[in-house]
């Protein structure tokens, strides 16, 4: 039963977004929030199709460690829906992305528009300075900014390996960045068609206040996002 309604979500998640890509290319002409806006549904009409077809639920904890407007948060990452998840419940998100993304027809079309961040991986200490600049530019817009804190998916459990960007922004932003946990890879596996039912949980924690050390910034949140992620995996639900 889990095979079937995993392959039919499988079927009506990718018809569902083509649907969706095709719709939305009038918003080339169109502000940029209107494609956020768009993405913001298209998120909660990715939460339904799961609830409807898989028997997996959506919950938000922490709601009130989120400040309104403006917002630096580190997430934990374990598969996409930690992306399209996300845009459901954050009224105006901006995600740092891989700039091999950016080559996804209509994927990486609609992230340009929506003024998401490209960083290239390779470009090393260039690369940390336009993020820095690019971060600044779209908090001024009282954006919520989201960065994987460890640069890529990893599976529930797996050995934590954090990336330098977070501490360049937390340093150089001189703001609090509010960590966020998840499980959703438990439900959702980065690789293969299985869903898995169950609730999916994004977990907002305590801001960590700005001006720690590097050292020290890294290792509290760390050990606040590995902690939380790990007891929400470990609930099974």
């Amino acid at each position: 039963m889990i095979l079937v309604r995993s392959l039919t979500f499988t079927l009506a998640y990718y018809l569902y977004s083509t649907v969706v890509a095709l719709l939305m290319i009038p918003l080339f002409l169109a502000p940029r929030r209107w494609v956020t806006h768009v993405l913001t549904w298209y998120g909660a009409g990715t939460t339904i199709l799961l609830r409807v077809i898989c028997n997996i639920r959506v919950e938000v904890r922490g709601r009130e460690h989120l400040p309104a407007g403006a917002v630096l948060i580190a997430a934990k990452h374990q598969c996409m829906f930690d992306i399209f998840g996300a845009f459901a419940f954050l009224p105006d998100a901006c995600f740092v992305a891989k700039k091999e993304l950016m080559v996804i027809p209509f994927l990486g079309w609609y992230a340009k528009k929506g003024g998401m961040i490209v960083v290239d991986r390779e470009g090393h200490s260039a690369a940390l300075k336009k993020l820095v600049v690019d971060a600044r530019d779209r908090l001024k817009h009282a954006r919520q900014l989201v960065i994987f804190a460890e640069g890529t998916r990893k599976a529930p459990g797996a050995e934590p390996d954090y990336k330098p960007g977070i501490a360049a922004l937390y340093r150089d932003l001189n703001m609090p960045v509010t960590p966020m946990a998840l499980n959703t890879g438990v439900h959702w596996p980065a690789h293969g068609v299985m869903r898995y039912p169950g609730t999916i949980v994004f977990e907002f924690l305590p801001p960590i206040p700005p001006g720690l050390k590097r050292g020290e910034f890294m290792r509290e949140m760390e050990t606040r996002i590995e902690a939380a992620s790990n007891a929400l995996v470990a609930e099974g639900i």
